[in-house]
């Protein structure tokens, strides 16, 4: 049995040459895998000999320092009682925080999804909305992913029974209450303690398709643990330089029961995400040497957390994909048409067009207007229709309304991804507020469908809308003002602050 260390014996290692930290009740010594830390090392040595669990939560899955740390480093369990604490300071800042989240409204007065959005600018912990709002380069691609749905416009039939309207249909031949899914987003404990668990909970309640993101704060098998029996899962995938660790990854996420298995091709690097980059996740602490660092730690949580993904993923991975499993194969992140009839060529199951929600590569076109082309130039090419039940159509980005799914599901795609307001929803009110915001979806389609004079997901069909401006792109004029009042505008350079001469 381990020896029980105590607090005094792990603060004895608080250097760069001799560091250990504490995480969930154990000691690790992380001396040579400073310089490694995608993070840095400063973020770490400000915790050294201490315990660093509350810093380490928010951005890890729990298993992360067993899983990458050699079992030697695992120094074994720790007194907590004879631990230090590490003194907090909360700021007046963070003090009016707490306030404002104390005043939120009530869940009943939250009308739309854009009110959850509105109020997690105003309640949530500075980093948290930086990570999660953030857009790459002049968030261009951010604001067109919304705005491009204002291209397209309803054509409503009449005079037809809509008494009942259904908007249930199937993804991947799994039934599903709507025509959306919940998508991969990382780092859920930034905006709530429980993280994608909300998610989880929520999803099964309203018997919606989850999609577990590779970098949750939860761990993989929290999440799968979490469901309930018969709840369906797709997993999505970012792929590991080392490919036995990615096998062992997608074959485990089969075995535990997932259905589907999104791989992210649009991620050889993560984008600038300036308002992320500027907030930064390690403390600056002056007192900390760090002459030695080799990483460069301004670029925020999404390059702290991915120094792993592989640059050289390409077309030819695609059989040893199919080589590991036998899950359904959909492309998350296609961008024109070519590369989604190369999907189909290749006997993938389908293709999320999405362009990783306006943070990778700036100017990248909205999903929906390359929703349009892929649907013209398959059906020409390969005499497809859609929506097609053998090679499926998902888009993502932007969608704020039922009306913004409908209009994607009228021109040819099987489903639809919702991720950031979920995530404001949930870092707001918890899994209380995915519920509130999945009903809300919910009643909006009802009164959508009738509207429109579609009795069924089936009867909206592509005649139901205009599409024709689709391709007309008009950047950056306010047009929307419940998005825009919501969307933060990027920030400049600051100067440091002058001290007062005494």
């Amino acid at each position: 049995m381990a020896k029980v260390l105590s607090g005094k014996d792990v603060a004895l290692h608080n250097k760069r040459d001799d560091c250990w930290i504490i995480i969930h009740g154990k000691a690790y010594d992380v001396t040579d895998f400073l310089d490694d830390h995608p993070g840095g090392s400063k973020i770490i040595l400000k915790y050294a000999g201490k315990d660093a669990t509350a810093e380490y939560e928010p951005i890890h899955p729990p298993n992360t320092i067993d899983a990458n740390l050699p079992s030697e480093k695992h120094l074994g369990p720790v007194d907590l009682d004879t631990v230090e604490k590490v003194e907090i300071q909360i700021t007046d800042k963070e003090k009016e925080r707490q306030e404002r989240f104390s005043a939120r409204p009530l869940l009943s007065e939250i009308l739309n999804l854009h009110d959850f959005e509105s109020i997690a600018k105003q309640v949530m912990p500075e980093k948290a909305w930086a990570y999660y709002s953030s857009a790459a380069d002049d968030e261009i691609t951010n604001r067109e992913n919304h705005a491009a749905y204002h291209r397209v416009w309803f054509r409503p039939r009449i005079l037809r029974d809509v008494t009942e309207v259904d908007w249930s249909t199937t993804i991947l031949g799994h039934k599903t209450s709507m025509p959306i899914y919940i998508s991969a987003t990382a780092l859920g404990k930034l905006g709530h303690p429980d993280g994608e668990l909300n998610l989880t909970r929520a999803a099964a309640k309203h018997d919606v398709i989850q999609m577990i993101p590779t970098l949750a704060s939860c761990s993989f098998d929290e999440i799968i643990d979490a469901a309930q029996p018969g709840q369906v899962q797709f997993f999505q995938l970012y792929v590991n330089k080392d490919r036995n660790i990615t096998k062992r990854i997608v074959q485990h996420a089969e075995q535990r029961g997932v259905k589907g298995l999104f791989i992210t091709v649009d991620a050889p690097q993560l984008g600038r995400r300036e308002k992320d980059m500027r907030m930064k996740f390690e403390a600056d602490d002056p007192k900390i040497v760090t002459e030695n660092e080799k990483v460069d730690r301004s670029q925020g949580a999404a390059r702290a957390i991915s120094s792993f993904i592989d640059p050289g993923l390409s077309w030819k991975d695609m059989k040893w994909f199919k080589s590991i499993t036998k899950m359904p194969l959909i492309l998350k992140g296609v961008q024109c048409w070519e590369d989604a009839l190369m999907a189909y060529d290749a006997g993938l199951q389908g293709v999320v067009l999405s362009n990783h929600g306006g943070r990778q590569l700036d100017f990248s076109r909205s999903g929906l207007e390359v929703l349009v082309e892929v649907v013209d130039n398959l059906k020409a090419k390969r005499g497809l229709k859609f929506p097609n039940e053998k090679f499926q159509l998902f888009v993502d980005g932007g969608v704020r309304r039922a009306t913004d799914v409908l209009k994607a599901i009228a021109l040819g795609a099987n489903a639809v991804g919702v991720g950031r307001p979920f995530i404001y929803a949930f870092s707001t009110y918890g899994a209380e507020g995915v519920d509130k915001a999945l009903q809300i979806l919910h009643d909006e389609f009802a009164m959508n469908m009738r509207l429109l004079g579609a009795p069924t997901i089936k009867d909206i069909v592509p005649e139901m809308v205009d599409a024709h401006n689709i391709h007309s792109h008009v950047v950056a004029v306010p047009g929307d003002r419940l998005y825009d009042s919501n969307y933060e505008s990027l920030q400049y350079a600051k100067l440091q602050e002058v001290k007062a001469k005494m």
